[in-house]
């Protein structure tokens, strides 16, 4: 005689399932235990975060200000680049029947100094640089020249 088995003649699952609900807290709260320590321990690291490397918010030596970039006036090779654009801009003028330009006053007019120095940019200037003779001679330091040290920062401005 074969016996079939019957739902009822098999094993309950019901611990099983009660178990779960049990489980489940026990790992959730587990897991909070340890993110609570990972979080305290990992605050001296989230601390120096920007502090250093590549991407550092506050640098510890402060950094040099870049110098100026060198002006046209200075630079041989944008001069000659100027000349070449200006003989082109006279040959195509030329070409249309104009007058053709008069190229080193042109070169001249670009090559000007874009800033004028006035008497009151000069003289505030001269006052700032006589305040810091004063103060080099309170260090025992000898004084600058006060006009060279003038012509020296408006030249420094771009003026």
């Amino acid at each position: 005689m074969v016996r079939r088995r019957s739902r009822f003649h098999m094993g309950s699952d019901y611990g099983v399932v009660g178990a779960f609900g049990t489980v489940l807290i026990v790992i959730s709260l587990l897991a909070v235990v340890v993110a609570v320590v990972s979080f305290w321990g990992s605050g001296k690291i989230y601390r120096g975060l920007g502090r250093t490397g590549a991407f550092a918010m506050e640098d510890e030596a402060p950094r040099r200000a870049a110098p100026p970039p060198a002006s046209p006036a200075s630079d041989p090779v944008a001069r000659e680049e100027v000349r070449q654009m200006l003989e082109a801009k006279s040959a195509r003028r030329e070409a249309r029947g104009e007058e053709p330009l008069d190229i080193d006053a042109e070169m001249a007019e670009l090559m000007r100094p874009a800033v004028t120095v006035d008497a009151s940019l000069r003289e505030e200037v001269r006052q700032l640089v006589v305040a810091r003779n004063e103060r080099r001679m309170r260090q025992g330091k000898e004084p600058l020249d006060v006009e060279t040290e003038i012509d020296r920062q408006l030249r420094d401005l771009g003026a």
